[in-house]
């Protein structure tokens, strides 16, 4: 009651604030606060608020305004046209963005599919045949969150839709679920040759050969390594600290939510007792290679580029929409050939897998549009000039100051490419000359987005995980925070070892020590 009380307060004195100034617009506006610190605080607000109510609508609608605020100079009529116009309005007619969107409703389409078709039931009964415990349960998440390393959108709606019915078994929480599946998606993407992460990181390396140096960067990546190690530690040692203690506490117990809110959750389908294995292996095989045909499909594939070429210049919007496009299409075919399910049952599942998405379409949404307030605020600018007159002084620390930056830029505005884009040409420029150290600082801002992506509330890859695992986003969010951030500081230290030693041989090793050892000491003191 007082959370809400709080929150009608808030919402009421923002648009109090709003009433009380005048119109204004003009053309060529630049806002006064542009460029500036200002320009990172619409998205912190939106991200404590968020932690501090765990209700992210009304948080991320908050920051949305504070930016809308400060854009207009707090002037009614161009804040209303800026965050619907430019934002609501600009972000939903952006092509790349519906792609996306059309490619969660499919998605969300394809998991109605095969739960009616009862391929997720009998891959759960199979699976309880070959699966036994709950570490079982968890590192076969793990395993085929490695395998699916083409795009972090696509690692987390499948993997979630075929682990769910497994973890939930051994009562695994689905914030553990969601934990496992957001760090399998971009940490492996990061680390992955093919994929959709390695073509945007290649097209943000100016005058170089950026595929060479991508592939170089990646046993420098010390984050996405680290991440991954510290989860299959966790899981083996039986490990957990932090809100996730409670709700595997609770999850033991039954619980598998630990809070009310039930968001992401959609009503049970009856499945259809008669499926089998097949009709989901067959779906989620479809999905993946009708997806890798699509995205090579957009980078030129088959107009005589090479596969890595084509991977390379793809578009992961494009390819994955008309990928899975075609693989409901051919889904909903062999369905019907086969009777498990009418061409009339087929077609009601659009509807509800529309319905399953909403939550994240929604999240998604705002999330995109707190970031064009934070754009339109020069945030980008504002961090670019920042990195450009300190990269002169402390070039060995350099390293893991631009992880610091990276996690900081990423996690305040949600995006991993965003982050790319602005730091790694600076990264270029600055180590023009010195090629390991280049590597070594590409490496540690590729880091620094995944860490960043990989703790916000506000990062697309984070509301796909908890709609993948059909998590509460925030109970995601705060139970995840702290693995996160162990890594991330295991990592920033690595990151000086290697900058001052430039030894990949001293700095990994140490990165995995370290987190043994704190996890040895963090389980002692839950014996």
């Amino acid at each position: 009651m007082k959370k809400s009380f709080i929150r009608s307060i808030l919402i009421c004195s923002m648009f109090l604030l709003l009433s009380s100034f005048s119109f204004a617009g003009e053309e060529g506006y630049q806002p006064a606060l542009y460029s500036t610190f200002w320009s990172l605080v619409p998205p912190i607000v939106a991200i404590v608020l968020a932690l501090i109510t765990k209700e992210v609508y009304s948080s991320l609608f908050i920051g949305i305004t504070v930016g809308g605020l400060f854009y207009s100079g707090f002037t009614f009529e161009r804040t209303a046209t800026h965050i619907l116009q430019d934002g609501f309005i600009s972000v939903l007619s952006s092509s790349y963005n519906v792609g996306i969107l059309i490619f969660l409703v499919v998605l969300g389409t394809m998991v109605c599919l095969m739960n009616s078709a009862g391929g997720s039931l009998a891959f759960g009964l199979w699976a309880s045949k070959k699966i036994k415990s709950r570490v079982s349960a968890q590192l076969a998440t793990i395993l085929l969150g490695c395998l699916i390393f083409v795009d972090d959108y696509f690692n987390c709606l499948t993997v979630g839709s075929v682990m769910r019915p497994v973890t939930d078994k051994y009562n695994v929480s689905r914030a553990k679920l969601a934990y496992i599946i957001d760090s399998t998606a971009a940490p492996v993407c990061i680390i992955a040759p093919i994929s959709s992460w390695a073509a945007a990181v290649t097209g943000f390396v100016p005058g170089e050969d950026g595929f060479s140096i991508f592939i170089q960067a990646i046993p420098y990546n010390f984050y996405a390594l680290l991440t991954i190690f510290m989860l299959v530690t966790l899981v083996i040692s039986k490990i957990d600290y932090g809100p996730m203690r409670i709700h595997e506490e609770n999850a033991l117990n039954g619980d598998l939510f630990t809070t009310a809110d039930r968001s992401f959750v959609t009503e049970e389908v009856q499945e259809n007792k008669k499926g089998s294995v097949l009709d989901l292996v067959i779906p989620i095989a479809l999905l993946i290679i009708c997806c890798v045909i699509g995205m090579i499909y957009t980078g030129g594939f088959f107009s005589g580029a090479t596969f890595v070429e084509a991977f390379s210049s793809s578009d992961a919007s494009l390819g994955l929409s008309l990928g899975s496009i075609f693989a409901m299409i051919f889904t909903i075919i062999i369905y019907s050939l086969k009777r498990v399910l009418t061409f009339h049952q087929c077609m009601g599942c659009i509807p509800e897998g529309f319905k399953a998405m909403v939550p994240a379409i929604i999240i998604l949404t705002f999330a995109w549009t707190l970031k064009a307030m934070t754009d339109s605020l020069g945030a980008a600018p504002y961090v670019a000039h920042f990195m450009e007159t300190s990269a002169s002084s402390l070039m060995n620390m350099l390293p893991a100051i631009i992880f610091l930056v990276g996690c900081g830029l990423a996690f305040a505005t949600g995006t991993s490419w965003g982050t790319f884009g602005i730091l790694i040409p600076i990264v270029v420029a600055v180590f023009e000359g010195d090629h390991q150290m280049m590597i070594i600082a590409i490496s540690s801002c590729m880091a620094g987005a995944v860490c960043g992506d990989h703790c916000s509330p506000i990062s697309d890859t984070t509301i796909m995980a908890s709609a993948g695992a059909q998590s509460n986003h925030v109970n995601h969010v705060y139970t995840q925070l702290p693995y996160a951030l162990t890594v991330a500081a295991v990592s920033f230290v690595s990151y000086i070892i290697v900058g001052y030693t430039r030894s990949l041989f001293l700095a990994l090793p140490f990165g995995m020590i370290a987190l043994a050892v704190i996890l040895l000491i963090t389980r002692k003191k839950h014996i």
